[in-house]
């Protein structure tokens, strides 16, 4: 069965033919390796790690895919955003730690470029990202500071032309891969969320460091890491937006980031789906494949339902990104019910699979592993059943930003 047949309503062919090579990418330059990848970096992450990063973002570079959904014009391949969703999905249903790529690179920190960022920081940054010729990070996340963003340390004063930026960021994805980072600081602590700017900082600049964190129990393939500043001199033309937007600015960067992981986390059931359809019929178990017990059809069944929901409303949310229309509740709604949806999925492909689902000679324990993570980062699963309550309550609005990401032309973008 093609389990990705029948979205015609939102996908056209040029989107399949996207899927195809995005799929034949995955199984060739990861598939075969994944496995000794995930191993090696639960030991050892940081230069082993980036030594398989680079050479894969290169490629897919090369390939269009960092910067799908980014205008012609600024080095992108000019698709729209549905076809960010396909790449996603297609990345993840090998493994997390690409898509994750997306997100932050595409999703967090390109997509806010394009969306809040001058002409020439268009032109120097944005276009060697969606080339892929530069890779890029989102530093939001601090040691006390995590969905509540307001209670960042991170400092940024005004220095003449420049800003002097102080603070340390963690669980950064390509800490030590990135080229560049969006960066969020205060410039006016005594302004809470107000008060909060963002800047484009390049590792180049003196005192950027950055060190990886050890021990994660999933995404282990990828580098996550902190990343310090240390009086680091940012130049005021790097500053994205006006002083204070930067709350603004980030919480719009996770509209994009968490449609990317929505997306990503629907090829994660794809994948559990996809694995444990092959187990049940070659497992025998009382002179019969598993697949004709009743208790594991359930389970089946209710991974299909769980991946055709969540593409419906990841697909509805990218429709309304092409649109240029604000999606928070769309996006809100696809990353909480995608991720969740995405451990079940991978719990119940681990009981499918019986004890070899508790080994790596099979992929399940990695998926379920890997899905635990998204049900934390880019908002928690608390945090967005609390804004669909809000949004239902009419206590928060889906108001258009100062600046919304562009609306997709097929004319204009390609």
């Amino acid at each position: 069965m093609d389990f990705t047949a029948n979205y015609d309503m939102f996908l056209n062919e040029e989107h399949e033919l996207l899927r195809k090579t995005v799929h034949d990418f995955a199984e060739k330059e990861v598939a075969p390796h994944i496995r000794e990848w995930d191993r090696s970096g639960a030991q050892a992450e940081g230069p082993e790690t980036r030594m398989h990063i680079r050479p894969l973002l290169q490629k897919m570079g090369q390939l269009g895919f960092l910067g799908i959904c980014v205008p012609a014009k600024y080095g992108g391949a000019g698709m729209d955003y549905l076809a960010l969703a396909v790449v996603c999905e297609e990345l993840e249903r090998v493994d997390s730690a690409l898509r994750v790529v997306l997100s932050v690179h595409t999703g967090l920190n390109s997509l806010s470029l394009l969306q809040w960022g001058t002409e020439e920081q268009k032109q120097k940054y944005l276009k060697p990202q969606a080339e892929g010729t530069k890779f890029a990070g989102y530093c939001l996340t601090e040691p006390n500071s995590g969905t509540d963003a307001g209670a960042m340390l991170a400092t940024a004063r005004r220095d003449g032309d420049s800003y002097i930026l102080n603070g340390e960021k963690t669980w950064i994805s390509l800490a030590d891969v990135a080229d560049h980072f969006l960066v969020f600081a205060k410039t006016d602590p005594a302004q809470g969320n107000r008060g909060i700017s963002c800047f484009i900082v390049e590792r180049a600049f003196p005192g950027v460091s950055s060190h990886p964190i050890h021990g994660k129990l999933g995404v282990r393939a990828g580098n996550t890491g902190s990343v310090v500043l240390q009086d680091v001199r940012v130049p005021a033309a790097n500053r994205l937006g006006e002083e204070g937007e930067g709350f603004k600015i980030a919480m719009s960067a996770l509209d994009n980031g968490r449609y990317t992981v929505a997306a990503g986390a629907t090829g994660l059931i794809q994948a559990s789906l996809e694995a444990s359809l092959r187990y049940a019929q070659e497992r025998h178990t009382f002179g019969v494949p598993i697949a004709d017990h009743q208790l594991v059809k359930r389970m089946l069944s209710h991974m299909v339902r769980k991946l055709d929901t969540s593409r419906l409303l990841v697909y509805r949310a990218g429709w309304m990104k092409n649109q240029g229309r604000r999606n928070t509740r769309e996006t809100t709604l696809a990353k909480w019910h995608a991720t969740v949806s995405s451990f079940e999925a991978a719990d119940d492909a681990i009981q499918v699979h019986g004890a070899y689902g508790y080994s790596d000679e099979y992929p399940v324990e990695r998926y379920l592993r890997n899905a635990r993570g998204a049900i934390i980062y880019e908002g928690t699963r608390e945090l967005q059943e609390l804004l669909q309550a809000d949004f239902a309550l009419g206590t928060r609005e889906n108001r258009p930003l100062r600046r919304e990401l562009p609306a997709y032309s097929a004319e204009e973008w390609g």
